[in-house]
C-alpha cells in the first residue's frame, strides 16, 4: 500500500488562530461583533473555525494595528477592498510587506545606534548626538491620532509634549501610571463600575484627559462620544487594555466611563 501523507486542515478552530497570531479569542469574537472579522463556519458545539480566506483577512487587519490604524479605519479599508481578488489582496499585502521592512530597517538603524553609544561609554569616547539618536522616532503615534481626532489634535498634543520639561513628562507619566494602576486595583477588588468608588476613579481619568491639549473639550469637559469611544478602545485594543490589567479590566474602566459620562458630561 501506498502511504498517503496527512492532508493539510482547511480551516483552524479560533484557539489555534488565537495562538498562531499571538492574539486572543476574545479579541477575535470583537472583531466578529463589529463587523471586522466574521468565523468562516461555526461547528455545531459552537466552535468558530476560520479559513483560508478568513486568515488573510485576520493577517491584514493585524498589519493595520501594528502600523498605528484604528479599528474604525481598519474597517473601511477592508469594506473598500471588498471582494477583491486575490492579486489585488496580494499587493495589498506587498504594501504591508514594503512598510514592515522599512521598520526593520528603522530597527536595524536604533540597535547599531545604541551598540555605537554603550561602546563609545565603555571606550571613555565622546557622544555624538547625530549617532545617538539615528533611527530614533517619537511620532510613531501621528497616524492613528491623526485617523481618530485629526491632524490639528496630533500637532497640538506634540508641540505641547515636547514643550514639557523633563520633570513635568515624568509627572504626567506617574499620574497616567498611577491612574492605570488604580483602575486596575479596582477591577480586581469585585466593586461595581456604577458605585461611589469606580465613579470617583472614572471622574480623575475625565480630568486626566482634559488635562491633554489636542484632546476634544480640552480644558473643559470632554466630549461625551470622546469618552465613551475612549472606553470602547480601551477593551478592543490590547496595547491599551494592558494598561488596565487586561481585558476584563479594561472593560470595567469602559462601564465605569459609560455611567459617569452618561451622568454628568
Amino acid at each position: 500500500m501506498t502511504a498517503h501523507a496527512p492532508q493539510a486542515p482547511t480551516d483552524w478552530s479560533i484557539q489555534e488562530i488565537a495562538r498562531l497570531a499571538g492574539t486572543t479569542s476574545r479579541t477575535l469574537r470583537h472583531y466578529d461583533a463589529i463587523g471586522l472579522l466574521a468565523p468562516s463556519r461555526v461547528g455545531h458545539n459552537g466552535y468558530r473555525y476560520y479559513d483560508g480566506p478568513a486568515l488573510v483577512r485576520l493577517q491584514r487587519i493585524l498589519l493595520l494595528r501594528d502600523l498605528g490604524v484604528g479599528l474604525p479605519a481598519v474597517a473601511e479599508i477592508l469594506e473598500r477592498d471588498g471582494e477583491a481578488s486575490p492579486a489585488v489582496q496580494a499587493r495589498a499585502l506587498r504594501t504591508h510587506l514594503d512598510a514592515l521592512r522599512a521598520e526593520r530597517q528603522r530597527l536595524a538603524r536604533q540597535i547599531a545606534s545604541v551598540e555605537r553609544t554603550i561602546t563609545t561609554m565603555e571606550g571613555g569616547g565622546r557622544l555624538m548626538a547625530d549617532e545617538m539618536f539615528d533611527g530614533f522616532d517619537h511620532t510613531k503615534h501621528e497616524a492613528e491620532v491623526t485617523e481618530r481626532w485629526g491632524a490639528d489634535a496630533y500637532r497640538t498634543g506634540d508641540t505641547w509634549w515636547r514643550g514639557l520639561s523633563a520633570q513635568d513628562k515624568a509627572a504626567y507619566q506617574e499620574r497616567t501610571r498611577q491612574l492605570g494602576a488604580d483602575w486596575t486595583a479596582a477591577a480586581q477588588s469585585g466593586i461595581a463600575p456604577d458605585g461611589d468608588e469606580a465613579q470617583v476613579l472614572a471622574r480623575r481619568h475625565v480630568e486626566w484627559l482634559s488635562s491633554i491639549p489636542g484632546t476634544p473639550g480640552h480644558g473643559g469637559a470632554p466630549v461625551k462620544e470622546y469618552v465613551v469611544g475612549l472606553g470602547e478602545m480601551y477593551v478592543a485594543d490590547e496595547r491599551f487594555a494592558a494598561s488596565y490589567g487586561g481585558v476584563e479590566g479594561a472593560t470595567f474602566v469602559r462601564d465605569a466611563l459609560v455611567v459617569y459620562a452618561g451622568r454628568n458630561l
